[in-house]
């Protein structure tokens, strides 16, 4: 039996009511880590973390907030009380074009997919190093590493984040502390949702037929299912990852440059 030596730990999971960020924090469920579960939508969040509670046992607190704001984050770590893993994680700024954007788009998009994780990080991180163990894993997008031009907000933010933590990561990984980035591709989510709604309309074209073009583009024929994206997280945060230190793990089923 693989164990993943998380037994009794305690995470937060950024964005977890729906989506990559359920997809992590049923995983971590299911190697016996303890959640603090976040997200905007209460109702939402409450059933996914009933769900979990019902099939793996584990203890899983709620917070209903922003993460982006600072009341937010003060809640989700007063709950959390110690932490030893943190999955950054939040829902990114809309598509458009660079020309469109002031500067109001472009901090709302620093907050939420840079900024945020970096006050997380800051407020874990010493703590981890005195318990010499951590995990801090950062949901970003495959845009990191291959750029989505409709999506230069997100583009811009998350590889700020991404430049950010590589320092860090080679700074505390002799505390067995680990930052990793999770890039996803293009996953069942309801972000593929909306980037499918804007491609619908900018190329005239049905949302069945921009479905099937984005399935048939990926080597895989399909798009990613968010329980195997999970996996991937709760591997990078296991006791038996302390030498994956400052990496960004593309998952987009082989696409590269064919994501949109």
């Amino acid at each position: 039996m693989l164990d993943f030596g998380l037994t009794g730990k305690k995470a937060i999971v950024c964005a977890s009511s729906k989506g990559l960020g359920l997809g992590c924090a049923r995983a971590l469920a299911k190697t016996g880590v303890n959640l603090v579960m976040c997200a905007r939508t209460e109702e939402t969040l409450a059933q996914s973390a009933q769900a979990i509670r019902d099939e793996t046992g584990v203890s899983v607190d709620i917070v209903a907030c922003d993460i982006s704001s600072e009341d937010g984050r003060k809640a989700v770590l007063d709950t959390a009380g110690h932490v030893d893993i943190l999955i950054n994680n939040n829902g990114g700024p809309p598509p458009g074009d660079f020309r469109d954007w002031n500067r109001d788009d472009w901090i709302k998009a620093l907050d939420a997919n840079m900024l945020t994780a970096i006050e997380l990080i800051k407020a874990v991180i010493d703590p981890m190093i005195d318990n010499k163990f951590g995990r801090i894993v950062n949901i970003t997008s495959g845009s990191v590493k291959s750029p989505i031009p409709q999506l230069g907000l997100s583009n811009g933010a998350r590889s700020g984040l991404t430049g950010f933590v590589a320092g860090v990561a080679r700074q505390v990984a002799q505390h067995n502390v680990t930052i990793n980035g999770l890039l996803p591709g293009q996953f069942n989510t309801d972000r593929i949702e909306g980037l499918i709604d804007a491609q619908s309309r900018a190329q005239n074209k049905s949302r069945e037929d921009v479905r099937t073009m984005l399935e048939e583009r990926n080597p895989t024929g399909r798009l990613g299912y968010i329980d195997e994206f999970g996996f991937a997280c709760a591997y990078i945060c296991s006791a038996h990852s302390g030498y994956l230190v400052g990496q960004n793990i593309l998952i987009d089923g082989g696409a590269g440059n064919a994501n949109p």
